[in-house]
């Protein structure tokens, strides 16, 4: 389950911060709104990146914003029982990471680009946590669809950690995609739906301005 945040953050929060999401969160969940037609439709000459760093509500909420990605779904991937809940994959014992399923336009953001995100918005370095979300199913993972991606995501890693660009070895696990699951309705969206809950006011909207500072350049445009 998501780490529960100290009673006393209630007693901080402003009414503005419980209010409706900003015209901005608007504007990206108007972005985000695609129909299963209109995804199907979309999906020719587009290309699907899969990725667990955490939480799946952190990982969605910033390659929505992202300029080239067309749709993000959250779903379990990389364990042992078919069709798994929430609830279950929880408990740590399914084997299952939270990931971001990724669609994207690779003539606009390539795989780089979006790994370049994907190391920039998480810690790669924490064994099966991030922050105060512990256990193998926050694993920082890349789980490939295709030998091409998986040798990019092996030269990136490689590259990155050549590099000292963190003090402590990566441990992103590098894993074939093999079942997907969608996760439930209410978690799909999750940050545009409840921009007003504890969650997204302390752990997602920090990081999502962090992202959006890094990657000005990148962002969609309202529309």
């Amino acid at each position: 389950m998501k780490s529960i945040v100290n009673a006393g953050l209630f007693f901080l929060c402003s009414t503005a911060v419980f209010a409706c999401a900003s015209s901005e969160e608007n504007a990206i969940n108007k972005i985000n709104e695609m129909s299963a037609e209109e995804l199907n439709e979309a999906k020719e000459g587009l290309d699907t990146a899969t990725l667990g760093a955490g939480c799946f509500w952190c990982v969605e909420a910033v390659f929505q914003e992202l300029k080239g990605v067309k749709h993000v779904e959250s779903g379990y991937t990389g364990g042992m029982i078919k069709n798994p809940s929430y609830k279950e994959v929880c408990t740590g014992r399914t084997g299952h990471a939270e990931v971001a399923q990724i669609i994207y336009d690779p003539e606009v953001v390539s795989f780089d680009e979006i790994l370049q995100v994907f190391f920039k918005t998480h810690d790669p370095t924490t064994l099966n946590r991030q922050g105060n979300d512990i256990g193998t199913q926050y694993r920082s993972s890349i789980f490939y669809h295709n030998q091409w991606q998986k040798e990019q995501a092996e030269y990136y890693l490689k590259k990155l950690d050549q590099s000292g660009a963190y003090p402590n070895p990566i441990v992103t696990t590098i894993e074939p995609l093999e079942a997907y699951y969608p996760a439930e309705d209410y978690h799909q969206n999750y940050f545009n739906n409840n921009s007003s809950q504890p969650y997204c006011t302390f752990v997602i909207q920090p990081k999502l301005e962090k992202f959006r500072e890094a990657f000005k350049d990148k962002l969609k445009e309202a529309p």
